[in-house]
């Protein structure tokens, strides 16, 4: 009894396949100009492809024109590339394979996608270079005036740059602002739905952008996402950028629509359109009216995602109120499925993040790099100053954040500030109920991240775990210098010139040599659930880590280019604040002073 174990076949090269055609006096269906089907033969050739299960399970029917092994050579099958393309039911039997069929790029146009510098796909010697095996993806925004559409195309932009996927964002308000030169243009009926000649010029200007979009994808030689930032919100346009995309090769599509049903939340929205490019020089009241105008046009005509979009197949999400619920359909791409793990995971809560390096090492005196060197006297100093100086600003932001929930309830209810208190209007009682509700937020929970290496965590060594949630983070960990840790950049120089000038050259892509020699981007993409986390995480927190990872943490947080996050200055004993706000955000340099014992704010 035969008991060795029986494999799959495996799919090989073209050559292989070719190989093993001429191995066994075999001729592939359509080859070198012959039919598989015999000229007397009045049945119409049906088209099979090899990588049909169902076909492969059923079998053939009888037909006398399908080539077989020559008699003279009976050859039994071997478990090889042949064996696919041979029916089990009647074996020495052909499919044919479907002659549209392009093995080379099916393979290459389907599984993991391009990630600058971390995964890169092999071309074949009979690539085609028309055919971009790099990814182009093109979100197309959907939704309402005021619902967060802008704010949401930022942080994506952001994200996917820092990502090192070229992303630029494609504004059709943008565009009808310069093209319309009377103020009047702008005004609610210009967005009239049963005006016919401004829809048609809306929709216009709308597929004059698209037009810009594709030219800029096409350009590009890396995948590149470019997202079409309008209200897209009836059916009729998104039929009609949908059915211009489609004729483009290589392109993906992913529809995000932003809707907002905290009547809070749209009605600061409405007072900040106030102060945008259409209201300008325009009077407050009449500007408000007139895009509440706007908005009630859009309501009717307005035609969320939903069957449309299913009945086509075509992938979407719907983020509701800024994250709080999402809804997928058919995401099946790298790209948009990394857009979307990255929507669901952020939040509009007011909250610090401080940022900053370890104090001064050993290994900083001599400018070694790399290394696990512990505090100088002066490092320990910086931590426990640092220490002091974010209990003094948690309790300054409390006592802040106390304030504006007053001045809120004070909006909201019409209460005068004394009203809130006892009829005695005592301001000191006043006082106490903002330090009682400032003491209570105070206590609410402060994350201290620190890297793995010894600085990093004697940096953090004053900070009680009592009072702040401290965690060692392994991904916070300096860049590996492979083969050069310990090294200065002197020693390099003189030591290794060519990579040192490789370094110089290109310093984002340039990866140490050695074992674990990381590149910027390896430690961007070691980040990656880092950000996801900040981005999702409500608390406050402090990162206290290194020079390479700071410049890729602020990188991501400011939005530096690529060209300039590698060298940038973060010098050590210095603090950053960065403050999220709902439409952008807050950047505060804070710098020791040795000889003070504290910091100052420059």
């Amino acid at each position: 009894m035969d008991r060795r174990r029986k494999t799959l076949p495996v799919i090989k090269t073209d050559a292989d396949i070719e190989r093993m055609v001429e191995e066994h006096n075999l001729i592939l269906p359509g080859a070198n100009g012959q039919s598989p089907v015999s000229p007397s033969s009045s049945r119409t050739t049906s088209t099979r492809t090899a990588s049909s299960t169902n076909q492969l399970s059923q079998s053939p029917p009888d037909d006398s024109s399908l080539v077989r092994p020559s008699p003279s050579k009976p050859v039994r099958p071997k478990e090889t590339t042949a064996s696919l393309l041979l029916p089990p039911a009647v074996p020495g039997r052909w499919i044919r394979l479907a002659e549209e069929e392009k093995p080379v790029f099916q393979r290459h146009s389907v599984g993991l996608t391009e990630i600058p510098g971390v995964v890169r796909t092999l071309k074949p010697p009979t690539y085609n270079p028309e055919r971009q095996l790099e990814t182009r993806l093109v979100i197309i925004m959907v939704g309402l005036p005021a619902r967060g559409k802008s704010y949401i195309v930022k942080k994506l932009r952001r994200y996917l740059n820092w990502l090192q996927y070229e992303t630029k964002v494609f504004n059709v308000g943008n565009t009808r602002r310069t093209q319309k030169a009377s103020p009047s243009d702008q005004s609610a009926k210009f967005f009239d739905p049963d005006n016919n000649e401004m829809k048609k010029i809306r929709d216009d200007i709308a597929m004059d952008v698209l037009e810009h979009l594709i030219e800029w994808l096409k350009k590009g030689k890396q995948s590149r996402v470019a997202i079409h930032d309008a209200t897209n919100s009836t059916i009729s346009r998104r039929q009609l950028l949908i059915e211009r995309l489609s004729n483009e090769p290589k392109i993906k599509i992913l529809l995000l629509e932003s809707i907002c049903t905290d009547q809070t939340v749209l009605e600061r929205n409405f007072r900040l359109k106030l102060l945008g490019p259409d209201y300008k020089n325009i009077d407050p009241v009449q500007a408000l009216e007139d895009f509440r105008s706007r908005v009630a046009n859009y309501e009717r005509a307005y035609e969320p995602l939903g069957d449309w979009e299913e009945e086509r197949d075509l992938e979407y999400c719907k983020l509701i109120n800024v994250g709080k619920k999402v809804v997928a359909y058919n995401i099946s791409g790298y790209l948009s499925g990394q857009c979307v793990f990255y929507l669901m995971n952020f939040n509009l809560s007011d909250r610090q993040i401080f940022v900053t390096r370890h104090g001064q090492s050993t290994d900083n005196l001599d400018d070694r790099i790399g290394g696990d060197a512990s505090l100088t006297p002066l490092g320990r100093r910086f931590g426990k100053a640092l220490e002091r100086f974010i209990s003094q600003q948690r309790k300054s932001f409390a006592m802040s954040m106390a304030r504006r929930k007053q001045e809120q309830l004070e909006d909201a209810y019409g209460f005068d500030k004394l009203d809130l208190l006892d009829p005695s209007h005592d301001g000191e009682a006043r006082e106490e109920l903002l330090n009682k509700t400032a003491e209570a937020l105070s206590s609410s929970q402060f994350t201290v991240w620190t890297s793995m290496l010894k600085r990093s965590m004697e940096t953090a060594a004053s900070f009680s775990p009592e009072d702040y949630d401290i965690k060692h983070i392994r991904y916070l960990n300096e860049i590996n210098s492979g083969g050069r840790e310990c090294m200065t950049y002197e020693e390099i120089q003189r030591l290794y010139p060519q990579e040192f000038k490789a370094r110089q050259e290109n310093k984002l892509y340039y990866r140490y040599p050695g074992m674990g020699g990381e590149s910027y981007i390896d430690v961007i993409h070691r980040l990656q659930p880092l950000i996801i986390e900040l981005e999702r995480m409500t608390q406050s927190c402090l990162i206290i880590t290194h020079r390479v990872v700071l410049r890729i943490i602020l990188g991501y947080l400011l939005d530096w280019s690529r060209e300039e996050m590698p060298h940038m200055l973060v010098p050590i004993h210095t603090v950053y604040e960065y403050r999220p706000k709902p439409y952008g955000s807050e950047l505060k340099k804070w710098r020791y002073v040795e000889e003070k014992d504290t910091f100052e704010e420059f």
